[in-house]
């Protein structure tokens, strides 16, 4: 008999473990993906008109504080040293909003339009204009600092729009796209945001971000 409750036990034991272990594993595998972000999250905004009047009519300086200010920031990209902001709108294309951005705050370089994604880059940060993925009535506006730029950037993505030798000049680093490419070959190298479906597919640690313009 003792035998038998001792089993029953062992038994009952190794099923509360089992429990635990898939609940354990279920939290860190969320975590690793990472939370949920769709753009069913972007909240009613101005019409384009009073966005423009807005953007137009800005005191700010700098191209990360005129985003911040009439954007809603959707996500935060974080990297190794750096991170990138993203903001989306449903009231430009990539053209419309490029051209209000580059009459206001005027960019060193400006790409042409390729795979529905245009980049300018300002002194400090390199803003990337795309049509979302999940749904194609979405600007993304993807700010990021030039050092996330420097770091985390894949060579192979940028130089599709600035060629290798501009993008070295850009970020002060002698050769920075053949450095990057051999840090590139162990993979880990970004090539840009998207999000579509139920996974974000940054390409990096990332974290949902606050800001003046978060919806949270």
């Amino acid at each position: 008999m003792k035998k038998y409750f001792l089993g029953l036990f062992l038994l009952i034991g190794l099923a509360i473990l089992s429990s635990c272990g898939q609940s354990n594993l279920s939290d860190i595998t969320q975590q690793f993906v990472g939370p949920q972000v769709s753009v069913d999250e972007i909240p009613d905004e101005p019409s384009k008109v009073t966005l423009i009047d807005d953007i137009k009519g800005t005191n700010a300086n700098e191209i990360e504080v005129l985003l911040a200010n009439n954007f809603y920031m959707l996500d935060v990209v974080q990297g190794d040293n750096g991170n990138a902001n993203i903001y989306a709108t449903r009231r430009f294309t990539i053209e419309e909003l490029a051209s209000v951005l580059t009459e206001t705050i005027k960019p060193q370089q400006i790409s042409d339009v390729k795979d529905n994604q245009q980049i300018l880059i300002y002194p400090d940060h390199f803003v990337t204009l795309k049509s979302s993925e999940e749904d194609p009535d979405v600007l993304l506006i993807e700010v990021a600092s030039d050092e996330f730029v420097r770091n985390n950037y894949s060579p192979n993505f940028l130089s599709t729009y600035f060629a290798i030798r501009l993008l070295d000049n850009v970020l002060g680093v002698n050769d920075w796209g053949k450095k990057r490419m051999n840090q590139c070959s162990n993979g880990g190298c970004y090539g840009g945001y998207s999000v579509g479906g139920s996974i974000p597919k940054r390409g990096m640690t990332d974290f949902r971000g606050g800001g003046p313009s978060a919806g949270k």
